[in-house]
C-alpha cells in the first residue's frame, strides 16, 4: 500500500485489517491514473473529498478507480486523470462486522440497598456487541479527525457509562439484591437501550448487552451461602448443630464457640444414655428385683415402699436421667417419682 511515486499508480486497500478496528482511512496524497481499489469481504469502502462523502462502495472487488469509481462519485464525475496530476482524496474503510466485546466494571459499583448506608459493592462481568450503524454520524463525531477507531475505543466510552446505568436498572429491576441474576436478563435489556442511544450519536450501534455474573464482596457471599444453607436445612435449631458440626469438625471456632458445641453434643448424648438405660430397666424380667440384686422376698430396707406382694419396685437407677436412687422414693438428681 502506499504512493509509488510520480506517475506511477497506487493500490487503494485496508491491508493490515484487523477485527478489533472499526474503521480506518487510507490518506495518502493522491490517486493516481490507473489505481486500483480493493475491497475484501466484511469491508466497504467510503470516498471522501474535502471532507465530504462522494461515494460509498459495498461489494468486494477489484475496482480501477478512473473507470469504476470516479464516474459514481458525487462531485468528481468529469475529473479527468492527468499525467502529472492526481486525485486527492481519502478512501475510509469501514468494518461491517458485528464485533463481540468483554466487559468489566473497574470498581465496585455501590448499589442502595436497605441497612447499608453506603450501598453494596458490586462487581460485575459480561459481553457486548457492537458494528457501525450511521456513516455519516461516524464521519461527522470521529472520522473526521481520528485515523482509526477500534474496540478499545468504544470499550472506554461504554466503561465511563456502565457504572450510573447499572446502578439504575439494577434498582429497577433487581427486586433481591442478593439474587440479582434472576433479572440479569432484564437488567442487560435495559442497558443495552441506554447504550445504543448514546452511542448512534457517534455512529455506533450496540446490538446486545449481557451480564455474565455479579460479584458480591466475600463477606457477603459468606452469608448469603449460610442463609441458603438454613433455608435448605428448614429448622434453626438443626441449622445451628450443623454449623456447630462443621466447626468441630474443621478444628475451627476455639474457646468458647469450641466449648459451646462440645457441651452440646455431650448433654444430648447423656440424655440418650439415660433413655437406653432406662428403656433396659423397664424391661426387666418380673420375678427380678433390680433395686437391690437379692432374690424375690429379700427384705427391703427399712422404710421402704411395699407393693402388693411385699416387695419394693424402686429401681436401682432412675430410668430419666440415670442418677443412682439408693432406695428412695424420687431420683435426688432430677426428681422424678420412682414408685
Amino acid at each position: 500500500m502506499g504512493l509509488f511515486g510520480g506517475q506511477f499508480a497506487n493500490v487503494v486497500e485496508w491491508q493490515e485489517f484487523r477485527d478489533d478496528m472499526l474503521f480506518w482511512k487510507w490518506s495518502n496524497k493522491e490517486i493516481k491514473k490507473g489505481s486500483r481499489l480493493i475491497i475484501r469481504p466484511g469491508q466497504d469502502a467510503v470516498f471522501l473529498y474535502n471532507g465530504k462523502v462522494e461515494g460509498i462502495f459495498r461489494d468486494e472487488g477489484s475496482y480501477d478507480i478512473e473507470s469504476d469509481i470516479v464516474p459514481f462519485l458525487s462531485t468528481l464525475k468529469g475529473f479527468k486523470f492527468g499525467f502529472n496530476s492526481g486525485l486527492r482524496a481519502e478512501v475510509l474503510f469501514i468494518n461491517t462486522k458485528e464485533v463481540l466485546v468483554k466487559w468489566g466494571t473497574k470498581s465496585p459499583v455501590l448499589i442502595p440497598a436497605p441497612g447499608l448506608p453506603g450501598g453494596m459493592p458490586i462487581r460485575s462481568f459480561g459481553t457486548f456487541t457492537c458494528r457501525v450503524a450511521d456513516y455519516d454520524a461516524l464521519i461527522e463525531k470521529v472520522a473526521g479527525i481520528r485515523q482509526q477507531f477500534t474496540v478499545d475505543d468504544v470499550k472506554e466510552r461504554i466503561t465511563s457509562m456502565l457504572d450510573q446505568l447499572l446502578m439504575k436498572w439494577i434498582v429497577n429491576k433487581g427486586q433481591n439484591m442478593f439474587n440479582l441474576q434472576v433479572n440479569a436478563r432484564e437488567i442487560g435489556q435495559g442497558i443495552q437501550e441506554d447504550l445504543d442511544m448514546e452511542m448512534q450519536k457517534i455512529g455506533i450501534g450496540i446490538t446486545s448487552f449481557a451480564i455474565s455474573s455479579f460479584n458480591y464482596p466475600p463477606e457477603v457471599q459468606k452469608m448469603a451461602e449460610k442463609a441458603a444453607a438454613q433455608s435448605m436445612i428448614g429448622d434453626v435449631g438443626r441449622f445451628q448443630q450443623v454449623s456447630m458440626g462443621e466447626a468441630m469438625a474443621n478444628g475451627q471456632g476455639g474457646g468458647t464457640a469450641s466449648d459451646m458445641a462440645g457441651m452440646a453434643m455431650g448433654m444430648a448424648m447423656g440424655q440418650q444414655m439415660a433413655a437406653q438405660m432406662g428403656q433396659n430397666l423397664m424391661g426387666a424380667q418380673p420375678g427380678q428385683q433390680p433395686g437391690y440384686g437379692g432374690a424375690a422376698g429379700s427384705a427391703a430396707p427399712a422404710g421402704a415402699p411395699q407393693s402388693q406382694g411385699g416387695s419394693t419396685s424402686a429401681p436401682n437407677f432412675c430410668p430419666n436421667c440415670g442418677t443412682k436412687t439408693n432406695g428412695a422414693n424420687f431420683c435426688p438428681n432430677c426428681g422424678r417419682k420412682l414408685v
